[in-house]
């Protein structure tokens, strides 16, 4: 079973180690099939093209305050909806859950024209609000929380209800504390799910300033050249891959190590 698990770690990691020697080899040593090839015509400079053609780092920023306040927003509004859903019986709760679970079986790019039409009647096409509020909510995210709570156990609310604690305090003080893995799991999910968006960006966006690094990679692609510079364009890749792969890695240990832990002792 180890053997299995590693061959298939390997050819998923292939493409990605070949990527990045690529990015950090020389124009001619792409050719070389030999490894020592490689490693003796290790390069930056393929990343300094990147940066002089394209704003890398402008293109950067806007992705990471995009993703960044997205997915806490996703977080907060998911987490209070979730607990709501779950916990708290109010008059067609379960008709409404119902309307957010059918929202997911439709196709994200069936929105973008009402979206883009509800942007611009409120002027702010071409903002940040415009890239960070559609992807706040989500009924995803209100489907995990939801399952999250459900199997959060009743009797810590009971007995926070008798020490004197409000509804709100209980769910700061002790709901949210012990939610952290689902959150963190959505979380992750959603910073992914936005850094690598670009249709949205694509159609929202018209001006150089607010444009996301997956729609830099495609105007690095095709501009200023007719000939496609592998090294040039997987150094641009790495760049939009890796800040992804490094959230995934943080809030993956995390994840594992307390998504089975409880808050009652048996």
């Amino acid at each position: 079973m180890h053997t299995i698990l590693i061959l298939a770690a390997v050819s998923m990691l292939a493409p990605f180690a070949v990527m990045l020697i690529i990015s950090l080899s020389s124009e001619n040593s792409i050719s070389y099939s030999d490894l020592d090839g490689f490693i003796k015509h290790l390069t930056l400079n393929n990343y300094r093209n990147v940066c002089d053609t394209i704003p890398v780092f402008r293109y950067f920023c806007n992705s990471l305050i995009v993703s960044v306040f997205t997915t806490v927003g996703q977080i907060a509004v998911s987490t209070v909806a979730g607990y709501a859903f779950a916990r708290i019986n109010f008059k067609y709760g379960n008709v409404l859950f119902f309307i957010i679970l059918v929202t997911m079986f439709i196709p994200p790019q069936v929105n973008i024209i009402p979206l883009f039409f509800l942007m611009r009647k409120f002027h702010l096409a071409d903002s940040y609000p415009a890239l960070i509020l559609p992807g706040i909510f989500g009924g995803f995210g209100v489907f995990l929380m939801r399952q999250h709570f459900l199997s959060f156990p009743k009797e810590l609310e009971d007995a926070s209800i008798i020490d004197g604690c409000s509804r709100f305090q209980m769910f700061i003080k002790i709901v949210c504390p012990l939610a952290l893995p689902a959150m963190a799991a959505l979380g992750i999910f959603t910073f992914i799910t936005s850094w690598n968006a670009f249709i949205w960006p694509l159609i929202i966006t018209n001006s150089e300033s607010m444009r996301t690094l997956p729609l830099g990679l495609a105007i690095f692609k095709g501009s200023y050249r007719e000939i496609i510079e592998w090294g040039d364009l997987l150094a641009c890749s790495i760049i939009c891959t890796v800040p992804a792969v490094l959230i995934f890695l943080a809030g993956k240990n995390f994840i594992i190590n307390d998504l089975m832990k409880g808050g009652v002792k048996e």
